[in-house]
């Protein structure tokens, strides 16, 4: 089987999901509530942003796991064939993700359309799609590591919704009690490279830039911004996350070519 035809399969595969469904339609029925109920653009894709560092983590960290879990079968069958493993992992990894990130731009970008949501705030509507999509091809391949290293299902869902608290909830929490503590030495370097170490604060920082609020952003986005401005700012927080994906799936493709399946 080619590598085309082994990700188209993935793809319609993925595409009848349910819970693909389910996702997508939830993020429609909430932006479009949103605007319904929360005024203009710009404040829409402000409340959304909670949404996006939310959600949108949630989602690609649970489905990656149970993904490579109830793929294990399939995966075993197809190293049995002519595959390399490389052309499997990628279509796996593609074959997921593709779909959870068109489905995030359709239920996000289509009540943004339909509303004028890009017109009242273009930019920040763009970024908001971009950032999204961002982070879903992160938290999928950090997804992808977690699974192909621990092999018990409940295991690694746990670890799974263990790094999503600590990515969106505790994260930014210890930084600022470290900042706290040592508050008598030059914590800003640190604190930037904290801001690296979080894909969620990197998604922070690229969203809440396009608005100027940089008290909304965390410790870290805040830090971040006073360091870097405009463009800049844009360009390294992108940079980031690009290696955010990069790195979790050079980690999981390693284990994946090392497994004894």
């Amino acid at each position: 089987m080619s590598a085309r035809r082994l990700l188209l399969s993935e793809l319609r595969n993925v595409a009848r999901s349910r819970w693909l469904l389910v996702y997508g339609l939830l993020l429609l029925g909430l932006t479009d509530l949103l605007f319904r109920f929360g005024g203009s653009g710009p404040r829409v894709v402000l409340s959304l942003t909670n949404v996006v560092l939310a959600l949108v983590p949630l989602v690609g960290l649970v489905l990656g796991t149970m993904h490579i879990y109830q793929a294990r079968e399939f995966i075993e069958l197809m190293l049995a064939q002519p595959i390399g493993r490389r052309t499997l992992f990628g279509s796996l990894y593609g074959g997921l993700t593709l779909p959870l990130a068109a489905t995030y731009a359709l239920g996000v970008g289509l009540p943004l359309a339909w509303h004028g949501g890009f017109s009242g705030a273009a930019a920040a509507g763009i970024i908001l799609l971009g950032a999204g999509v961002a982070l879903t091809f992160v938290f999928t391949a950090i997804a992808f590591a977690i699974a192909l290293h621990i092999q018990e299902r409940a295991a690694g869902l746990g670890a799974a919704i263990i790094t999503w608290l600590l990515t969106t909830v505790v994260y930014d929490g210890l930084v600022l009690l470290g900042v706290v503590v040592l508050s008598d030495w030059p914590v800003e370097m640190p604190a930037l490279i904290a801001t690296m170490l979080n894909p969620v604060d990197l998604g922070r920082v690229l969203l809440l830039l396009q608005f100027d609020i940089s008290a909304l952003a965390g410790y870290t986005g805040a830090v971040f911004e006073r360091f870097f401005h405009g463009g800049t700012a844009m360009l390294v927080a992108s940079a980031a996350l690009l290696l955010w994906i990069v790195v979790p799936l050079g980690i999981g493709l390693r284990r994946f070519e090392r497994r004894d399946w």
